[in-house]
């Protein structure tokens, strides 16, 4: 049994995140990412982090909700960004053609692990996660459909694998418990 998008729907969102706008926002200004390009205004501000990541709690698995429910879901994802320690800034992802946009945060210094357990857990399929002096990157909580833009950009994280990898990090630490 399948769950989540088709991969029609997943080949359609890549390409739709790979054409988007993104902005973060520093001292009261929006500043500009880019999937592919390197994001030098982020690690300026940042001097003490080595990755970077962006991510909404918005529209759970790509369902649109009112803005009530993302609202909601937002504070949620501010509440276990700061039980994470996590520092973190506003920012927002919106079409080309501005018919949609998302508020967003831009996270500081997150392990990737972390940052992909929260992608699941506020059920985000597309999200940016990038290296300090990298390019910035899409990363796709998804397998890989054939119709895949294959641009270099993108990573595509199993969810299937990535559960099985959750549940097997609990039972390894729930053994070494007392």
């Amino acid at each position: 049994m399948s769950y989540g998008p088709s991969p029609d729907r997943i080949a359609h969102l890549e390409t739709s995140y790979l054409a988007a706008d993104y902005r973060w926002e520093l001292d009261g200004v929006w500043l500009r990412l880019a999937i592919g390009q390197p994001a030098p205004q982020v690690d300026a501000a940042f001097p003490d982090a080595c990755r970077f990541g962006l991510m909404t709690a918005a529209n759970p698995g790509q369902q649109m909700r009112a803005d009530i429910d993302n609202r909601s879901a937002d504070r949620a994802l501010q509440r276990r960004m700061d039980a994470l320690g996590l520092r973190y800034r506003p920012a927002f992802v919106s079409a080309q053609n501005r018919v949609w946009r998302a508020y967003n945060w831009l996270l500081v210094a997150p392990e990737v692990e972390a940052f992909d357990a929260l992608a699941r857990d506020f059920g985000q399929i597309g999200t940016l996660l990038w290296s300090r002096g990298m390019p910035v990157r899409l990363r796709m909580q998804a397998s890989a459909p054939l119709a895949s833009t294959g641009t270099a950009w993108v990573d595509w994280v199993d969810p299937v694998d990535a559960r099985t990898a959750d549940h097997a990090g609990r039972e390894a630490k729930s053994a070494h418990s007392p």
